[in-house]
Parts: C-alpha cells; structure tokens; sequence
C-alpha cells in the first residue's frame, strides 16, 4: 500500500481529530522504517537475484538496478535520502540498497532522516486538506441557505407577478364589458 496515501490520509484524520497526532506518529515513522528496511534486507540477501523473481520484477529491472548501482558507489547515502522523494523509484533505490551492501547504518540513518521530510510534507498535505473541509462545509451551508431564500424570492416574485396578472386581466374584462 503506497506510503503516501497512508500519511496524507493521516493527516486528513489528524485535521478530522479522528486521531491523535502523537500516537499517530509513534506508529506510522517506526512502521516506515521498517517497511523501507524489509525492501533494503530482501536486496541485500538476495543480491542481484531479486530482479528475477516475477514479484520485484515489477518493481525495478536488471538495467534500472545498473544505473543505480553506478550512482550508489559515488554518492550511497545521498541517493537514499534524495530517492525516497522520488515516487516510483523510492522501492528500487532501497532494494538497490541492499544489492549494493551498503551498510545498514548508513541506509537507516539517511532513510530515518529523509523520512522525516516525507512524513511533514504528506501528513501537512492531508491536514491542510483536512482542516480546510471545515470551510468547505461552511461555505456550502452558507450557500444552501442562499440558495433557498432565493428561490423563495423567485416563488414570491412569480406568485405577485401571476396574482396581478390575473387581476389585471380581470379589470380588463370588466372594462371592456362596459
């Protein structure tokens, strides 16, 4: 399940006070660590042979685990903490990881920390979201009621106009009768 959608959705349920943003927190960073790790522990057992199985295929190829291996032997920590950012690619720079052998340290610390920056953005995106639902709903009751005192006006309006219509057509024939 993409992490994203859970820390927006978070968010949007911390804005909703649905649940409590410490406790929240306390169990989503802990489980994205680990989620992020069991990727970077399936690469680092299994080494190159991950891109052969028909389930990680999907996630990343043998040229897509090339290209990424170049740019782990120059800069390891920082294409971890950088790629995590990157949707789509964020699952083949932690299995790349693994494959590479980077040290576990290493890859906590630079997901730990970038992870850090990606749980602010998606949560503060699901809040922002979720606290302006608020408004949202004032203004539409706001609206509801605008609406419906016009169409009472539009009602009232309509009834004068066909009431003195009618009375009209009525003294007109009165007055052409005599």
């Amino acid at each position: 399940f993409p992490e994203d959608t859970t820390l927006i959705l978070s968010g949007f349920l911390m804005a909703q006070d649905i649940i409590q943003s410490l406790p929240a927190l306390i169990v989503i960073y802990p489980t994205l660590l680990m989620t992020d790790f069991l990727l970077y522990w399936i690469g680092k057992k299994y080494g190159r042979k991950v891109v052969e199985h028909k389930i990680f295929h999907r996630i990343t190829s043998l040229n897509r685990l090339l290209k990424l291996e170049g740019k782990f032997r120059k800069r390891g920590i920082w294409v971890v903490f950088f790629g995590r950012h990157l949707l789509g690619l964020r699952a083949q720079i932690f299995l790349a990881a693994g494959v590479m052998r980077m040290p576990a340290r290493k890859f906590l610390l630079a997901d730990a920390l970038s992870a850090l920056i990606t749980m602010g953005i998606m949560i503060g995106i699901g809040y922002f979201g979720g606290s302006q639902i608020q408004i949202l709903r004032e203004n539409m009751a706001r609206m509801n009621r605008m609406i419906m005192f016009s169409l009472v006006l539009i009602f009232l309006g309509w009834s004068l106009f066909r009431y003195f219509r009618k009375k009209r057509k009525i003294a007109d024939d009165v007055l052409s009768q005599s």
